[in-house]
């Protein structure tokens, strides 16, 4: 499922949209693979009386790690990290939905890591620092981590240009960018103190 574009400020553009790694599954694909192995396994060797009570065991078993599946499913598929033209997005819940905002220019450096097993799948964590309330941001499961954060520091200097840069914008980009921050202060995202502080950039104060 797709980051609602209904939820983007407007002229706001979507850079990256990801669910988490495959490797997200894992844990349950195991236990997966493990039910269907013990019911084959009791299906095989065991027979009679011993084959009843085992076989309602590996069915227990089977049924709760096919849950246990469809559940992370259901979550990978409402859990997105997204990269726009404005911000940073992580947001997740199958029916109650919490996220993290944090504007790019917030951001002051991020960092990527992968093992060496992680470096083999494509899979690894960012850590976000920004100028937040929140400080740092750990973000797990992370397809190709390090193109990632390439792509966040090309999003932040092309924001950071558009705010920034010396040439005076236009009335209609002053106003564009206002309503911008607006909704982030709405949003809880930026305070009011941050707020202020860039609006007066805007406005050349």
């Amino acid at each position: 499922m797709p980051y609602p574009k209904k939820l983007l400020n407007d002229h706001e553009t979507v850079a990256l949209d990801l669910h988490p790694h495959w490797w997200y599954f894992a844990k349950a694909t195991v236990g997966m693979a493990v039910s269907l192995v013990f019911g084959i396994v009791v299906v095989i060797v065991f027979d009679g009386t011993t084959q009843k009570w085992l076989g309602w065991l590996a069915i227990l078993g089977i049924v709760a790690s096919a849950v246990w599946m469809l559940g992370r499913y259901a979550k990978w598929s409402t859990t997105n990290f997204v990269v726009t033209s404005d911000r940073v997005i992580y947001r997740s819940g199958v029916i109650s939905k919490s996220g993290i905002e944090i504007p790019l220019e917030n951001v002051n450096t991020v960092f990527s890591h992968q093992g060496v097993f992680e470096r083999i799948l494509g899979a690894g964590d960012l850590l976000i620092e920004s100028a937040g309330e929140s400080g740092q941001q750990r973000f797990t499961d992370i397809k190709n981590p390090s193109r990632v954060q390439n792509l966040i520091h090309a999003q932040r200097e092309a924001n950071n240009t558009r705010m920034y840069s010396g040439n005076r914008p236009t009335s209609d980009g002053i106003a564009e960018e206002l309503v911008k921050l607006e909704g982030l202060r709405d949003r809880g995202t930026i305070s009011e103190e941050q707020f202020e502080e860039q609006k007066r950039r805007l406005l050349g104060g």
